[in-house]
């Protein structure tokens, strides 16, 4: 049998993560064999993922990462189950990676098959390392955005991510994007403009807003005009370009855009939560 040092243990330990135990049961299991050690500890990670696939995974991290030019960007989350574990330095680390790959990706399935380091993919590392926590970890929400500037935002708590396209660049423009980067954060909107706005969530409003009025003992022939008057106000509400903005409630967040240059425009926007 091969003798086991501390060295070792602490080896197999960077090169996976897992506990200090856990690596020099694996090596002692694998008669000081590396490859086989990190297999053992992948089929454990393999074995408590099956034990936790119908555990839910509300807690986490979101992540923003840009590339350089910040024109490219992406949002993603590393959900686990307790904030105890979202709080952890090394599973924010681990998020911040898994964000690094994900820049290189236009969609969440082929970001998961893509290769996290030499020998495994992203789906791998998850599952390796819920053997290593002993929670169940996914990549929750994963979006992506590309536009001429980006500006993005993550919440203190790490539980909202935002980012927010533009136009042009323009001399001031990284203040007023993180500004209506945050307004997303904190304002949810559920697009950009009124044109934005899917048809059925539209046709919804409506319908809500002309029974209200029925309710009220509002006359059938005015119902119309004055679910119309309703929809404006769910626009303003609703829709990012249109929205008070938090720092100005005088101003709509378009006007604010404007005040840096009467061409900015803000052409999209993605937002990922937790909880």
């Amino acid at each position: 049998m091969a003798k086991i040092t501390a060295a070792d243990v602490n080896k197999l330990r960077k090169m996976t993560g897992a506990g200090m135990m856990d690596c020099k049961n694996a090596l002692v299991e694998a008669d000081g064999d590396f490859e086989k050690a990190v297999e053992i500890l992948r089929k454990k990670g393999q074995k408590v993922a099956a034990k936790r696939a119908d555990r839910e995974s509300t807690e986490g991290v979101v992540v923003v990462k840009m590339n350089p030019e910040k024109t490219h960007g992406v949002v993603i989350s590393l959900n686990c189950e307790t904030d105890f574990v979202a709080k952890n330095e090394d599973f924010i680390k681990l998020a911040e990676k898994f964000a690094e790959v994900a820049l290189n990706y236009a969609d969440k399935e082929s970001f998961l098959k893509a290769p996290f380091d030499d020998k495994i993919s992203v789906e791998e590392k998850l599952i390796e390392q819920t053997g290593v926590i002993g929670e169940k970890l996914e990549i929750g929400d994963f979006q992506t955005l590309d536009a001429a500037y980006l500006g993005s935002y993550v919440h203190s708590n790490k539980k909202i991510g935002t980012l927010v396209g533009f136009n042009k660049v323009v001399d001031g423009i990284d203040e007023v994007a993180h500004d209506v980067a945050m307004q997303v954060a904190a304002m949810a909107p559920i697009a950009l403009d009124e044109e934005s706005v899917p048809e059925e969530v539209v046709q919804k409003e409506l319908e809500i807003a002309m029974e209200q009025l029925r309710n009220e003992g509002k006359p059938e022939n005015m119902l119309e005009k004055i679910a119309q008057g309703k929809l404006k106000k769910f626009f303003k509400e609703n829709t990012l370009v249109n929205q008070a903005f938090i720092k100005d409630n005088k101003k709509s967040v378009a006007e604010y855009v404007k005040s840096l240059d009467p061409e900015l425009k803000i052409t999209g926007f993605k937002r990922v939560a937790l909880g």
